[in-house]
Parts: C-alpha cells; structure tokens; sequence
C-alpha cells in the first residue's frame, strides 16, 4: 500500500523548490567559470600581443640587417670592379710603354752579322703600314748594313705614354745610339721617336714610328 503525502500541495512546492535550488547552483557555477576564464582569456591576448610585438620587432631587425648586408656587398663588389678595372687600364698602358720601348731597341741595335734575325724581329713586332714599308725596305736595307759591316746599340733612356685611344696608344721613346761601321766608331747618338703602338688580338705590335726633335 502506497503512502500518500499529506498534503500534495507541499510536495509540489519541494519539489519547485529543489529544482530552483539547481538552477540557481548552475548559474552560480556558469558565474564562477566566467569570472575565472576572464583573468586565463586577458593573460592569453596580452600574451599573444607581446610575442606579436618581439616578433615584429625582430622582423624589423632581420629586414634592417639583410639590407645593410646587401648594401655593403653590393658596395664591395662595386668597389672591386672598379679596382679591377684600373690595374686593367694601368697594365694595359704598361704594356703600350714596353712594346714601344723594345721596338725602339729593335730598330736602333742592328749587327751586320745579323742583319736578316734584326730585321725579321722588327717585322714579327710590326702591323700595319709601318711592317709594309718596313718589309718593302728590308732588302735594300740588308744590303746597306752589310756592305759598312755596320753595328749599332740602342738603349732607352726615357719613355712615357702620351696619349691612348682604344685599344691604341703613342708613347714617346727617347734612345741613346752607340754604332760602328768598317770605318771605326761614330759618336754616340740621341734619338726621340714617337712610336704608335696598337692591339693586334691580345698582342700590341708597332704601327707607326716618327722621329720627332
């Protein structure tokens, strides 16, 4: 036999009761995670907006570094060129200055015994319309040196480049000249030659040559 409550009204209002108590411990539970996530949810943000701010910073840092590297590389690159460029331009101008100085010896130190090897090498050094002339010359000339049993000595006392264009340039020689012949010996000589020098390939021969005073 089932037991009724007394008084149905009074069980209902427990029961009303009970269930109001839950909601209220529910919100009251909801209330205490929300104020305790807001403290997690602030440290959270303000931890994301620091490491954004180092980040950024460092971002800023590696930009600033990548192009300081990048401008001194560049500026040492530019700085080598340059440096390459002019012992090119100043070894190239050396060159100019010694083939004229050697040409100037070749055709100043002639030795009758030798005469044919003398005159090859000046045309082995020669372009241009000076080795035509020259080689149209030689003949005439061989036998010149021959018959006075001549020889002559140069030597260069002074040379320096007097101007360059392109891949020519005029360099100004100055030789001293000791010379013999059958007849005993001349007295020593001052030459000044004005001595055109220009590129054949990668090899400057003599192309002009002018006796100046």
């Amino acid at each position: 036999m089932a037991i009724e409550p007394d008084n149905p009204d009074a069980s209902e209002k427990l029961a009303e009761s009970t269930d109001i108590d839950r909601d209220d411990n529910r919100d009251e539970v909801g209330e205490v995670d929300e104020n305790e996530s807001q403290p997690a949810g602030w440290l959270s943000r303000w931890r994301n907006w620091a490491t954004g701010r180092r980040l950024s910073h460092v971002g800023r840092a590696l930009v600033a570094s990548g192009v300081i590297v990048a401008t001194l590389t560049g500026l040492a690159g530019w700085l080598g060129y340059r440096a390459y460029e002019k012992h090119e331009a100043q070894a190239q101008r050396d060159l100019f200055v010694q083939v004229a100085r050697q040409g100037a010896v070749n055709l100043t130190s002639i030795n009758y015994t030798e005469v044919d090897a003398d005159v090859q090498r000046i045309l082995d050094t020669a372009t241009g319309a000076f080795r035509d002339d020259f080689e149209q010359r030689s003949k005439p000339f061989i036998e010149v040196v021959k018959a006075a049993q001549s020889k002559s000595e140069g030597t260069v006392t002074d040379a320096g480049l007097e101007s360059q264009r392109g891949d020519s340039a005029q360099v100004l020689v100055a030789v001293a000249v000791k010379s013999r012949t059958a007849g005993g010996e001349e007295a020593p000589r001052e030459w000044r030659m004005r001595i055109e020098v220009q590129s054949v390939g990668d090899e400057p021969k003599v192309s002009s040559v002018v006796f100046v005073p």
